[in-house]
């Protein structure tokens, strides 16, 4: 039995396939987590997303930005660009249930021992586990009971200190753009959601995984930026988005070898 831990998908089922084969997944006795953004950029999302549900408990997933804002455009919130590709998604006649499958899935998966946690973009440095664990908690809640109530609200890039997040509307904003938007964050801790280039292109600016380098946390596991190209510096958290979308690697990590296995995003 054996535990992988996957990058973004977004939309490339075709590398995905060739992975499993690399890793010579066994679907009876092993486990797949995906990082989130399942879908939207790649040619394949509908391919993607219907696999990773047919997974039904051998797969567990978190929601990333690009499957939020897909939840958010079906209930007529957020905006479906053209280059996201979910044309064929956005038609196909299971689209109500694989929308309600996405609210059931959570912005962090913890093991069952506790001692690995996934996210799709980080941890905010104003939190402490417990926090982090509440704050998701309560968001995860709410889109799944009353998911227009908590869309209708979701965009924005305030508050960025957790400390400011005084209304519940303010604190569920707050938790989605921490775990599915965020990359770096200000020296003092708040939020900055703009810049996506690679740290050392970033002066001035601190990636959210260093204001965890001295906290308590399980190994971390996360995706969303694809500059690091699988790379964290701080030991017990690791960066899993390849870039496979942007024609370079889909990886996966084996919890139990903590070995990294990948392919890249055209057969060669």
């Amino acid at each position: 039995m054996a535990t992988y831990i996957i990058g973004d998908l977004q939309g490339c089922f075709e590398p995905l396939q060739r992975l499993l084969n690399t890793i010579n997944f066994n679907a009876a006795s092993d486990q797949l987590w995906f990082c989130g953004d399942l879908i939207a950029r790649g040619p394949d999302s509908l391919a993607c997303i219907e696999f990773v549900r047919e997974l039904g408990a051998t797969a567990k997933t978190v929601l990333g930005n690009h499957d939020l804002n897909f939840i958010a455009h079906y209930y007529g919130f957020g905006k479906v660009k053209a280059s996201d590709q979910l044309q064929q998604l956005l038609q196909a006649p299971q689209l109500p249930e694989l929308i309600d499958w996405l609210r059931q899935q959570p912005l962090i998966q913890q093991s069952t021992d506790g001692s690995y946690l996934m996210v799709h973009a980080g941890l905010a440095p104003d939190w402490d586990l417990t926090t982090a664990l509440a704050a998701t908690a309560e968001v995860s809640l709410l889109l799944q009971q009353d998911p227009k109530l908590l869309l209708a609200t979701m965009y924005g890039n305030t508050p960025t200190r957790w400390t400011d997040a005084i209304t519940a509307e303010q604190r569920w904003r707050y938790t989605i753009n921490a775990c599915t938007r965020m990359r770096f964050c200000q020296t003092d801790g708040a939020l900055e959601l703009t810049s996506k280039t690679a740290p050392e292109q970033t002066p001035g600016l601190r990636p959210w995984y260093e204001f965890w380098r001295d906290k308590a946390h399980p190994e971390l596991f996360f995706g969303h930026w694809a500059a690091l190209n699988g790379y964290s510096p701080v030991p017990g958290i690791h960066a899993l988005d390849t870039g496979c979308v942007w024609g370079n690697m889909l990886t996966a990590y084996c919890v139990e070898n903590r070995q990294r296995y990948s392919v890249w995003a055209e057969q060669k």
